[in-house]
């Protein structure tokens, strides 16, 4: 993740790249390790992007937008609920009986937060914000990405200040231990 551009290009594209992994494990058979593999590697890319939103995107949308705040408690409150369910597919291996329900759970409750996001959010976002201002908001999400953690935290800070303060600390633990487990990783 970290593609370049205004934070509405950078955002997007993150959606597509999460689209394409949920279509690998929707191509795979119920039980197949590597859904396993792929529920992480979603897993990992939706927690750095939800990272980088709520300390960078949503403080700008309650600044800008016209009713901002009301749009970013729904945008927080969509981001609870996939955590969630994240930190309970952790634990889950493919074959786990409730591996493909929180799995499906997970699908749906991530392409409604991307529809809203793209037909509702991102319009009016460009509607509020010079394009320099998009260009300088994309650039800090990129570099909230990278220190972002990896796992889900449900108990942490969704808003600024915290959230910047605690994130670093947390993405550096979560790369260390997917690095040593292999998390995300295809077996050789």
């Amino acid at each position: 993740m970290g593609h370049g551009g205004n934070v509405i290009n950078e955002l997007t594209t993150d959606h597509r790249e999460v689209e394409e992994i949920f279509g690998r494990i929707e191509a795979l058979p119920p039980g197949d390790k590597n859904r396993k593999v792929y529920a992480d590697q979603a897993t990992m890319e939706l927690v750095r992007h939800s990272v980088a939103e709520e300390a960078y995107v949503y403080p700008a949308v309650r600044e800008h937008v016209a009713g901002g705040d009301a749009i970013a408690d729904k945008e927080l409150e969509d981001h609870a609920k996939a955590e969630q369910i994240m930190k309970d597919l952790e634990s889950c291996e493919a074959d786990h009986m409730e591996f493909d329900r929180l799995i499906g759970l997970l699908m749906t409750e991530i392409r409604s937060h991307i529809a809203d996001e793209e037909e509702n959010l991102f319009p009016r976002l460009r509607a509020a914000c010079p394009p320099e201002a998009l260009d300088k908001l994309g650039d800090k999400v990129r570099q909230a990405k990278k220190m972002a953690p990896t796992r889900p935290h449900p108990s942490a800070p969704d808003k600024p200040p915290a959230n910047k303060m605690l994130a670093p600390g947390a993405g550096l633990v979560d790369r260390l231990r997917d690095a040593l487990s292999g998390r995300g990783k295809m077996d050789d």
